[in-house]
């Protein structure tokens, strides 16, 4: 038994979806459906008068169908100049109205209360929407004192063609002010989500500067004290076994180290510019990068590289950024890579950035969930740095291909001028 499926495109496209035992079938909608309208006449047209022909008892002059053929190619164009179109089939709709038509074919004329209702749509202005009413109106009248089977001169000439031409104009009008609400609606849903955005930012501002009280009166207070303390411990056994001393040395060296870190992650926090916030060194960035790859190869991976020495323009964020996508990308290949494939990094200058693509062999029974938290946290990371992140497999393979933007450096008068307003 074959299984249905539904091959879905790879950009998504708006429209509908239909589920059928549990496969969903996505339709496309039309991508210019003004135009299908506009062509629509064209197709209508011909159908309405071939069902007024019946041979032997009536036939539609060939006069009248290229008339309203022409009126269909009139509506066509119609979308770039609708004054001019009205006023044409308006024009055509009088000959149309003098030959007498039969059945279907006498709703032919009647494209002219279509164009009309589509200036009073579209155009501001009374000029052209009285000029369109006027000409429309009189065809009708062309049209009622052509027709043999009534009498001209009556009350009722009049009630009919205030029906021919008021119904499209209220209809237009009607249009038009539908139109302008969802413009409007259109604009406050853009305001809402302008506010929303900016409270948003805003949240994680109040939410920033609380992480970084915390971190100023909590951690690095201990971290600060734990630093002294162990220079301390240092000095008093000054004359203790050498191996208590490497030992103190290499936790005093941790301690500051990760003291300095807090105090880097206190001025990001703080500041909102982080462009000139040092959280990682240039030349660290090369030394962290091969750090990663050696603690990678050490789990038993094969790990070719490719990595340009010069990391470009990337700031404070770009280049932390850039270690910790290699970081967890390199992570994963331990958890869920096939120690005998080979890992691929190549971190190279690309469309004024930096491209960091990691490739690797996922495991058969195993492999990488592209919606996990460290996936998740790269993108992020990613997007608050103005880059782009793209994960997934290809047949065994998994790739991580990522794109940091360099930032623009000020000439050296402007960043004195900018210091000096400081």
């Amino acid at each position: 038994m074959v299984k249905p499926h539904c091959l879905l495109p790879e950009q998504e496209v708006p429209g509908l979806g239909v589920t059928y035992r549990g496969v969903v079938t996505a339709i496309r909608a039309p991508r210019n459906p003004r135009l299908l309208v506009r062509c629509a006449p064209l197709v209508l047209v011909p159908i309405l008068l071939l069902a007024s022909t019946y041979p032997g008892e009536y036939r539609v002059p060939l006069s009248y169908w290229l008339l309203g053929l022409a009126a269909a190619a009139v509506f066509l164009v119609g979308d770039r100049w609708p004054l001019p179109a009205s006023v044409a089939i308006s024009g055509l709709a009088v000959p149309m109205f003098a030959a007498h038509s039969w059945g279907l074919s006498g709703l032919v004329p009647y494209l002219g209360a279509i164009a009309l209702t589509e200036v009073t749509m579209r155009e501001r202005k009374a000029g052209p929407v009285v000029t369109a009413a006027v000409c429309w109106a009189l065809a009708v009248l062309a049209g009622l004192w052509f027709d043999s089977y009534s009498v001209f001169w009556r009350a009722a000439t009049a009630v009919e063609t205030a029906a021919y031409v008021g119904l499209p104009l209220l209809l237009g009008l009607y249009l038009r002010a539908q139109r302008d609400l969802a413009t409007t609606y259109r604009a406050q849903a853009a305001a809402a989500e302008a506010r929303r955005q900016q409270a948003a930012v805003h949240a994680r501002v109040v939410e920033r500067n609380a992480v970084a009280r915390e971190l100023h009166d909590l951690v690095a207070h201990h971290m600060a004290s734990i630093v002294l303390r162990i220079g301390v411990a240092r000095h008093v056994l000054a004359d203790a076994d050498p191996r208590v001393q490497d030992v103190l040395d290499d936790v005093h060296a941790t301690a500051s180290d990760a003291l300095s870190d807090i105090r880097r992650l206190l001025v990001a926090l703080r500041d909102p510019a982080l462009g000139e916030v040092a959280l990682v060194e240039s030349d660290a960035v090369r030394t962290e990068v091969d750090a990663a790859v050696e603690r990678t190869r050490a789990a038993g991976f094969v790990v070719s590289t490719e990595v340009d020495p010069d990391f470009g323009r990337l700031d404070a964020i770009g280049r932390l950024t850039l270690l910790r996508v290699v970081q967890e990308a390199l992570t994963n290949v331990m958890k869920h890579g096939d120690p005998a494939g080979e890992v691929h990094l190549a971190v190279l200058r690309r469309s004024a950035g930096i491209a960091v693509r990691i490739t690797s062999t996922a495991r058969g029974d195993e492999a990488s969930n592209p919606d996990g938290h460290g996936i998740l946290g790269m993108g992020e990371r990613v997007e608050l740095a103005g880059g782009t992140l793209d994960v997934g497999a290809t047949g065994s393979r998994w790739e991580v291909d990522a794109w940091l933007p360099e930032v623009a450096v000020a000439p050296a008068h402007e960043r004195a001028s900018a210091g000096g307003d400081r």
